[in-house]
């Protein structure tokens, strides 16, 4: 999931390719990327990894099931490519269909990666997504963005801009505040 902060958005010239993202042709800089790996897929987490969301108040403007293809994971997965995991991570997360979805919120990318926990199960903390799902770093169960700049390069990747829906949710005034 990409989060990027609501009060900073891009440009349709800064955003790659020149693509369109949301209403408007700009994209909330408070968005996150995130994948549900085919293990929670498989497990059956999904539908409670995606409720901690919501129940958290961040809201979904895009989300899928899908096949990795090969080149989208080569592709997401770059920064690894001379890793000696990189082929067995490639190969994992093509082996079955994950959960790809976008979450809008304050402070979304710290929300949501504070939620998931640390990379390495037996570090995350109990009540994090890995800290209560996982056991091992290989089938760790979610992907998360780290920073705005690798949310738009993420949702970019993984969304066509008319896959973010851009609404108003009645909740939205109990949960989030014009003061922030």
């Amino acid at each position: 999931c990409l989060y990027l902060p609501r009060v900073q958005r891009i440009r349709v010239a800064d955003h790659p390719d020149d693509r369109p993202v949301g209403a408007g042709g700009l994209v909330y800089v408070e968005a996150v990327a995130d994948e549900i790996f085919l293990d929670g897929v498989q497990r059956l987490l999904s539908g409670r990894i995606i409720s901690r969301f919501e129940d958290r108040g961040l809201k979904i403007v895009a989300m899928k099931l899908m096949q990795v293809s090969r080149t989208l994971a080569e592709t997401h997965y770059a920064v690894h490519a001379a890793r000696p995991f990189f082929a067995g991570l490639v190969g994992f997360i093509t082996s079955g269909p994950v959960v790809a979805l976008v979450l809008e919120g304050p402070n979304a990318i710290a929300v949501v990666r504070s939620m998931v926990g640390a990379t390495k199960p037996h570090d995350a903390a109990p009540g994090t997504i890995r800290g209560d799902f996982g056991l091992e770093t290989a089938k760790n169960l979610i992907h998360a963005s780290d920073a705005p700049e690798t949310a738009v390069a993420e949702i970019a990747l993984w969304f066509t801009p008319a896959e973010l829906v851009d609404y108003r949710r009645g909740v939205d005034d109990w949960v989030l505040s014009d003061e922030e």
